[in-house]
């Protein structure tokens, strides 16, 4: 009886790949996420998410809860960037981590529950209103004090963020950063940096609860973020030059070429090949 029950505890675990992802491939996706994270302070997952469905081949599923993995590393090193340049408002940030880090474990809930399609126009929906309010005028000249109200507002922006985030594998930035902008006026170099240091825990307890769930390939998450962490640097360092007006247009337009290619994925007929558990293969 002792020696079945033993046996139950110690079979069956959680393997760190489920997926056949070739070493290129996945160093590519973190390149180029990585540049956009740093670039306009997201974690990455919308380059990450369509980059290991659409050249890697992986599950769309699985590709949403490996790209929030990927993230991690990728925030951090743009998190280091922003910080050696004084671009984080560190009070703003404990208050959208507070709601970020509850959402995280409702959306990775969803995520095993809401059909591959519906997570598509979801995502879809999410960038296209991203776009829409970044190429609006908005005028940005610093916060002001934090009120209660205020602070109970983006604890609510923060439960938005991190249940998208664990629902779509992205790290939220595309929520948090206009939001700031908006509702704070705060500048939009600091609004990056503040996303992606709320990014972080968002990011960290999402994979905790995914890796449960067998819903993170982790060996590719590696490789995507460890590329994606050396190319965020530069691009945090290209992010505290850049005027506001054009980096706006930039992450606008990116985001509609996302949302256009997510689009067109609904048309095409999903893979039937099973995954099977291997390490990110080199060519």
């Amino acid at each position: 009886m002792h020696g079945t029950r033993r046996s139950a505890l110690t079979s069956n675990p959680v393997p760190l790949s489920h997926s056949s992802v070739k070493f290129s491939h996945a160093a590519i996706v973190g390149l180029a996420a990585g540049l956009l994270g740093g670039l306009f302070g997201v974690g990455g997952g919308l380059i990450i998410v369509p980059g290991l469905v659409s050249l890697a081949g992986m599950d769309r599923r699985l590709a949403h809860g490996t790209s929030l993995a990927a993230t991690l590393p990728i925030a951090a090193a743009s998190l280091i960037t922003y910080v050696s340049h004084g671009n984080v408002d560190w009070a703003v940030a404990f208050f959208l981590a507070i709601g970020a880090i509850v959402g995280a474990i409702v959306g990775t809930t969803l995520l095993q529950i809401i059909p591959k399609n519906v997570l598509i126009v979801v995502f879809v929906i999410t960038v296209l209103a991203t776009a829409t309010r970044l190429v609006i005028s908005t005028d940005s000249t610093g916060r002001t004090d934090l009120t209660a109200a205020m602070a109970v507002l983006l604890v609510a922006v923060g439960l938005l963020t991190g249940t998208l985030a664990g629902l779509l594998g992205i790290g939220g930035g595309v929520i948090m950063v206009p939001a700031m902008i908006v509702i704070l006026g705060i500048e939009p170099v600091v609004a990056k940096g503040t996303s992606v240091a709320v990014i972080v825990p968002t990011a960290i307890m999402g994979t905790i609860r995914n890796r449960k769930k067998s819903n993170a390939d982790i060996r590719v998450a590696a490789v995507v973020g460890a590329f994606g962490a050396a190319s965020a640097v530069v691009g945090g360092t290209i992010s505290d030059r850049m005027s506001d007006q054009v980096s706006n247009v930039m992450f606008a337009a990116l985001l509609v070429f996302v949302a256009i290619t997510q689009l067109l994925s609904l048309r095409s007929k999903p893979s039937v090949v099973a995954p099977e558990p291997s390490v990110p293969t080199r060519d």
